[in-house]
């Protein structure tokens, strides 16, 4: 009896030990059954699809390749390049954008900003973050406006006034402890404070708050969908990113307001989501009504000024933003009043006043350089041997492995003119010239 036991026990394991020569007719069957649950369980785990986590997870370290020279620098590059190329493959179609943008970012300045799951703390990789945000989102948007206003004890406090100028919104979140994060947030009347400083703007700018939150609670003293409503009749758009878990309240204020919203998993990610949203804003669509005196208001003229720019050997003289002696500077076309920093507005008679390079840099928005295509095989590729841009000479063999938009042969090429670029060529038009060096588009 204890020896029939342990061969069931046997069977029942899956074990690869054969029990028995098949005389006794249990142990015949107990092995049929047990032969039969391995064949099939085979033939479920060739059928079967992997399962989600295994399918989700690349093993990044079995597509690594060493080069003729046995080093592994071509295959971090490959890398590298494959992750800028992911945002270069969005529509090229011109879009409607906002040029002209006044942003409020919000920082959430609760205790819960003090975890330690994103290192070194949240608070601290927060600020990192917004530092490196503000400074790539002026040199995408040289005609925006940005201010911060901080989420703490219960409170909203402003740390920055709205400022065209990154230097001044850099200095209102440099000295971190007066920063320090204290008490629970309050989404409402952070909220309420941003929407009141973009009350005057006009309707020529877009209104957004950016808001990082790291909290699962928020202490309101009112309601908050009325605070949801007076955004959506202003037309402010909110945009989130949570760095906990997903709110109810703070998807309703991305999706009745049309912002994005996500869920940082990780520190990269987390910096993701943030540079998503320097890109201007595509405008909703609005049709020009038939009939006498129909007007669309997003398409009306804006007046803007172009400054005389001082010398530093001229003599100092009190500007209107700082009411500080200053050598250089310049002069507002319309009232002669001196400012410190373009763009900006005239304090004295509310002119904008800009440079023509920011309004040539801010115009690559609305006409993108179209997207190189990549050239798949050495006999697609033309006769040249160097890059259209650096003159860079291009490799001889074809890498393996190449995907998400990766040519293998280290080519892309203009739809326009032709001409073939390196890798680092075709991010450097596409982020810094938006010009190409070929056919000048």
């Amino acid at each position: 009896m204890p020896r029939r036991d342990a061969e069931y026990m046997e069977v029942d394991s899956d074990s690869d030990i054969s029990i028995g020569d098949g005389t006794g007719r249990k142990g015949k069957g107990k092995e049929k059954a047990g032969d039969k649950r391995k064949k099939d369980k085979g033939k479920g785990k060739a059928t079967e699809a992997a399962y989600t986590w295994e399918a989700s997870y690349t093993r990044s370290w079995d597509t690594v390749q060493e080069d003729e020279a046995g080093s592994l620098q071509g295959a971090v590059e490959d890398w590298m390049a494959r992750g800028r190329r992911r945002r270069l493959l969005a529509p090229a179609a011109p879009v409607r954008r906002t040029i002209i943008r006044h942003l409020v970012l919000l920082l959430d300045l609760s205790t819960s900003m003090l975890d330690r799951d994103m290192r070194p703390t949240r608070f601290d990789l927060t600020l990192q973050y917004a530092r490196e945000f503000i400074v790539e989102w002026f040199d995408q948007n040289p005609l925006g406006q940005i201010g911060v206003v901080g989420m703490r004890a219960g409170i909203g406090e402003r740390i920055g006034e709205m400022s065209g100028n990154p230097q001044d919104v850099l200095k209102a979140i440099a000295d971190r402890h007066k920063l320090e994060p204290v008490g629970e947030p309050s989404l409402q009347n952070s909220i309420e404070l941003a929407r009141s400083s973009m009350n005057h703007l006009p309707t020529h700018s877009s209104r957004e708050i950016l808001i990082i939150f790291g909290s699962l609670t928020t202490c309101d003293p009112g309601n908050i969908h009325d605070t949801l409503d007076a955004c959506v009749t202003n037309k402010i758009r909110i945009s989130v990113v949570a760095l906990a878990a997903e709110m109810k309240i703070c998807r309703e204020l991305c999706d009745k307001t049309a912002g994005q919203f996500g869920v940082a998993m990780n520190e990269g990610h987390f910096k993701d989501l943030l540079f998503e949203l320097i890109p201007p804003p595509a405008q909703k669509a609005l049709s020009r009504a038939a009939g006498a005196g129909a007007t669309n208001p997003a398409a009306d003229l804006m007046m803007m000024g172009f400054p005389t720019r001082l010398p530093d050997a001229s003599p100092p003289s009190l500007c209107v933003c700082h009411s500080e002696l200053r050598s250089e500077g310049f002069l507002c076309p319309r009232c002669l009043a001196k400012v410190c920093d373009v763009p900006t507005d005239c304090d004295v008679c509310d002119l904008m006043i800009v440079s023509s390079p920011h309004l040539a840099r801010s115009y690559h928005h609305l006409f993108p350089v179209k997207p190189y295509t990549a050239v798949m095989s050495i006999a697609d590729a033309s006769v040249s041997i160097g890059c259209h841009g650096c003159a860079r000479v291009f490799p001889t063999v074809a890498l393996t492995g190449a995907s998400e938009g990766l040519s293998p042969v280290g080519r892309y090429r203009c739809p326009e003119c032709l001409g073939e670029f390196c890798s680092d060529c075709d991010v450097f038009v596409h982020d810094v010239t938006h010009v190409c060096p070929g056919c000048g588009k």
